[in-house]
């Protein structure tokens, strides 16, 4: 197995995996609902990619064909010319049939580019096609994330309005959640990326990097939100730790607890990114 080119069998197992992950944490869930359909998407991106990559004879046949055809006509017309001036062309009208096979040569030449171009102008319609549809997809995992708002943990004092969205997640949950969306993402790419690789055409490259642009920038929403969750997470943590004992009836409840310990051992790792990322925003804020 070589490591240069990405791999749809690889890429369809791991959608898969995490359709299966997703599942199992949100049985029933619309996202899990998004994953399989992602995965459907990748099976016949593995056949589109399949049938791109082979080279459609029947259509060179008949490009061939009709090439040829068009020479002998060309021929043929030529011929009788020949045979009506009987081999003697004056001057004049060397000149006019000059002028007219020029014209003729250029729109002859236009024709041949577009026979020989048909093939992979044919497979770029079938590339752009699917294209499209990861990039719906991608904003489909968007409007998944979009209500998961991280304010309500910081606040949980507010009250919501009777056209809030229900938040029945814990915080544990909703990092997990939006881990998925993030995943969801980044394998749209590389889904993406397999046309590319397939099919390196400036159009098909252009629209797969469109779709990694949009991907990578929604990961990127996504992850903010992640890292708020987690910095709230490590501040409760230090709290509880450096706070005096207290009575049963005070403590927290369990799925706290279980959070709690569960962000004191991830927190280094989402504070690496969230540094970098906050960074990278501020400079964005102050260029703007």
């Amino acid at each position: 197995m070589t490591y240069r080119q990405l791999n749809a069998e690889k890429t369809i197992e791991t959608l898969d995996i995490l359709e299966r992950r997703i599942q199992e944490r949100f049985d029933g869930s619309s996202l899990c609902k998004v994953a399989r359909e992602l995965s459907d998407i990748a099976r016949e991106a593995r056949a589109r990619v399949a049938w791109i990559d082979r080279p459609h004879l029947g259509l060179r046949v008949a490009v061939l064909a009709v090439v040829l055809i068009g020479i002998a006509v060309a021929a043929f017309g030529f011929n009788q010319l020949l045979s009506e001036h009987e081999g003697r062309i004056s001057l004049s009208e060397g000149i006019g049939m000059l002028e007219s096979a020029t014209n003729e040569v250029i729109v002859i030449g236009a024709a041949l580019l577009f026979l020989f171009s048909l093939e992979v102008r044919v497979k770029r319609t079938r590339a752009l096609r699917m294209l499209h549809d990861l990039r719906a997809v991608s904003h489909v995992i968007d409007m998944h994330q979009l209500t998961k708002d991280p304010s309500r943990i910081l606040n949980a004092a507010s009250a919501p309005t009777p056209s809030s969205p229900r938040r029945v997640l814990t915080p544990f949950q909703l990092t997990r959640y939006l881990d998925y969306c993030s995943e969801l993402l980044s394998l749209i790419g590389k889904i993406a990326a397999l046309y590319a690789q397939s099919l390196p055409d400036p159009v098909v490259v252009g629209a797969v990097n469109d779709i990694e642009t949009l991907t990578n920038g929604l990961s990127r929403k996504i992850w903010q939100k992640i890292v708020i969750i987690n910095e709230s997470a490590a501040t409760d943590t230090a709290a509880a730790v450096t706070a005096p004992a207290q009575t049963p009836q005070n403590q927290a409840s369990s799925d706290d607890i279980v959070w709690s310990t569960i962000a004191a051992d991830r927190s280094n790792e989402y504070m690496q990114v969230g540094s970098k990322e906050s960074a990278r925003h501020r400079e964005e804020f102050l260029i703007v």
